[in-house]
C-alpha cells in the first residue's frame, strides 16, 4: 500500500474495530437506519444475488445481508475490521454466503470474484477520497448488465448539524462545507473526509449508469453519530422519524441528511 492517506485510514480503521462494532450495539437510530437501508436495498435485489460490499468493516452489514439471503464478497482495507467480520462467520450458512478480501476501493482490479449483481457501500465510507471516479471506473468490469451501484453517501448539507448553529457549535455546524475536505481524526490518526451532493456523483458515474433513485437517511431525526436521542426522547423522536420517511424520498429534502442513498444501474451502450 503505498498511498500515506490510505496507509493512515487502514491502521485507524483497524484500531477502532472493536469500538465500531460496540457502538452499533443498543443503537435503535442506527438499527432504524439500516433497516431503512436494507429495505432500499431488497426492493432493488432479491435474495439470492451476489453483492461486492465496499467498506464492509466489521461485516454488521454482510452478517445480516447473507441472513436475508444474499451472497456477499466483503472488502476492506483496514485489516483489523476484517478480523472481527471473521469471527462472526459462526455457521456453516454464513462461511457459505460471506466472503472477505482485504482490498482498497480504489484498487477493485483486484477483486478475486464476481460477476456481481450489486456493489454496495454503507455509511459514507467512500466519502474518504474526493473524486469517486477511480472507484467507478472499475465497475463495468465487476457488475452483471442490468446490475446495481447502491452507495450511501455523506452530502455537503446536513440539517440537524446545521441546528446546532443554535447552540453554539459553529464548527460542527459548517464542517462540511470547508473547501478541500473536512480534517476528521480518528484514534490518533488524521485524514480528510469530502462530501459530494447526488449530481456530482451521478456525473462521475457517466452514461452506462442510469439513476433510479436517491433517498435522504437522517433528514429530520439526528445524526447516527446521536445513541442516546431516540433512548431518552422515545416520543418526540417517533414524531421526527414519521415526518423523516415522508421528506426523506423528496426533492430537496433527501439531499439534506446525515446519509443519501444512491441508486443506479447499470445499462451499458444504453442510450438516453
Amino acid at each position: 500500500m503505498s498511498d500515506p492517506q490510505a496507509e493512515i485510514i487502514a491502521e485507524a480503521f483497524s484500531r477502532t474495530a472493536p469500538k465500531y462494532d460496540a457502538f452499533a450495539i443498543d443503537h435503535p437510530h442506527l438499527s432504524r437506519l439500516r433497516r431503512k437501508v436494507y429495505e432500499h436495498l431488497a426492493r432493488r435485489l432479491p435474495a439470492g444475488k451476489r453483492i461486492l460490499e465496499l467498506n464492509a468493516g466489521t461485516g454488521i452489514d454482510a452478517v445480516e445481508l447473507a441472513n436475508r439471503g444474499y451472497f456477499v464478497h466483503a472488502t476492506d482495507i483496514a485489516p483489523g475490521m476484517l478480523s472481527l467480520l471473521e469471527t462472526k462467520l459462526i455457521t456453516p450458512e454464513l462461511t457459505r454466503k460471506i466472503s472477505f478480501q482485504q482490498c482498497s476501493f480504489v484498487d477493485l482490479e483486484k477483486v478475486d470474484a464476481g460477476p456481481f449483481d450489486m456493489v454496495f457501500s454503507n455509511f459514507g465510507g467512500l466519502n474518504c477520497i474526493p473524486d469517486l471516479s477511480p472507484v467507478i471506473q472499475y465497475l463495468p468490469n465487476l457488475l452483471r448488465p442490468g446490475g446495481w451501484v447502491t452507495w450511501v453517501l455523506m452530502p455537503p448539507v446536513c440539517l440537524w448539524e446545521l441546528a446546532m448553529l443554535f447552540l453554539g457549535q459553529f464548527r460542527l455546524a459548517f464542517r462540511r462545507f470547508t473547501r478541500g475536505g473536512t480534517q476528521a481524526r480518528l484514534e490518533g490518526y488524521s485524514f480528510k473526509v469530502y462530501y459530494f451532493t447526488p449530481g456530482k456523483v451521478m456525473k462521475w458515474f457517466g452514461k452506462d449508469f442510469q439513476v433510479d433513485q436517491i433517498e435522504g437517511l437522517s433528514v429530520i431525526t439526528p445524526t447516527a453519530e446521536s445513541k442516546n436521542f431516540a433512548k431518552r426522547f422515545p416520543r418526540l423522536y417517533k414524531l421526527l422519524a414519521g415526518i423523516d420517511d415522508r421528506l426523506s424520498p423528496r426533492y430537496p429534502w433527501r439531499e439534506w441528511g446525515d446519509f443519501y442513498i444512491l441508486s443506479m444501474r447499470y445499462n451499458p451502450g444504453r442510450c438516453e
